[in-house]
């Protein structure tokens, strides 16, 4: 959804836009993303290019102040913008990806140890997510981006609904236990947010969530540019408002300065893509996802590098094209 955001932002163009800018600015949420971050730090290797964490909850909370293991973030995506800006790649981490969680900087009793990725938010919040990200991939964050989930719903109800295209009959397992019919069907923000949740239903379980997650972002974009949204000043508005409501930012992020970079972006040059991993395995008693160690590696190089376009000309098989 902060994707979204700044290419809608972008699509506004310039002069007085910039004021504008500005306001939403002024109204975002803001948390320290980067000042607890022990250790040292990957260097930003390629000027102009961006690296920005996007993290998603049902529970927006970015010093997670619920006791350590009460709750963890749902979706973890590290959007690389290339220093051209022309291009943006936005890979998706396993919420059970098994990495090396460090010691968390705020409760000494958790960390330290090989767990599940989203487990870094339940004890140590942004800052040791960051760290463990960056642990992990060896690519520097620029920027996170955290988003309420539940803001999804107003955020889609503003834009009158959207279209997407339902892969297989399913009973949500949610109150009120809505039913989805395979084949394209019109959602509006309570019914988008139901079905972007499920995974118990799906072969792929939790891959199949990611999957619909970033569908469901694609078909956002794709309503608001197709709707007259950019060209309407009321619905934009009304629109951005309620994008920006559901974010928190770390303390330097700038919607002015990213809609800027994003200016010449549509939904055509996102590219989505799954961290590569080997699949489901048991590690403790418990079923996680294994990484692709040496996979995984090549492509958080060529992040690191802004040599992701050469990546996946070698390993076009891993990216995640929504739609499919």
């Amino acid at each position: 959804m902060a994707a979204l955001a700044l290419l809608l932002l972008a699509g506004l163009g310039a002069g007085g836009a910039f004021l504008y800018y500005r306001s939403l600015d002024s109204g975002l949420q803001r948390t320290d993303a980067f000042s607890k971050v022990a250790g040292q730090r990957p260097v930003a290797a390629v000027a102009g290019a961006q690296n920005i964490l996007l993290l998603g909850s049902d529970s927006r909370d970015p010093e997670n102040k619920a006791q350590p293991g009460q709750w963890r973030t749902d979706t973890m995506i590290v959007m690389h913008v290339d220093a051209n800006h022309q291009k943006a790649y936005l890979i998706s981490l396993p919420r059970d990806l098994y990495v090396h969680v460090p010691k968390s900087p705020t409760n000494s009793e958790f960390g330290d140890t090989n767990a599940k990725i989203n487990a870094a938010f339940a004890w140590g919040g942004v800052p040791l997510t960051v760290q463990t990200i960056e642990g992990y991939s060896g690519v520097h964050i620029d920027h996170v981006v955290l988003v309420d989930f539940g803001g999804f719903q107003q955020v889609t109800d503003a834009l009158g609904g959207v279209d997407m295209n339902i892969e297989q009959d399913i009973t949500s397992i949610h109150k009120p236990f809505r039913h989805f019919n395979k084949g394209m069907n019109h959602l509006d923000g309570a019914q988008a947010l139901d079905y972007v949740r499920q995974r118990y239903q799906f072969a792929e379980g939790d891959f199949a969530r990611m999957r619909h997650q970033q569908q469901f972002m694609k078909a956002l974009l794709d309503k608001a540019t197709s709707s007259g949204t950019l060209s309407n000043p009321f619905k934009i508005d009304s629109f951005l408002t309620s994008v920006t409501k559901a974010m928190t930012v770390d303390n330097t992020f700038s919607l002015a300065d990213t809609a800027l970079q994003f200016r010449n972006m549509s939904s055509k040059d996102l590219t989505f893509m799954t961290s590569p991993n080997l699949g489901s395995a048991m590690r403790g008693g418990e079923s996680v996802v294994v990484s692709d160690k040496e996979k995984a590696l090549s492509l958080y190089d060529a992040v690191a590098k802004d040599k992701v376009a050469d990546w996946i000309a070698q390993n076009g098989s891993s990216t995640v094209k929504p739609g499919q």
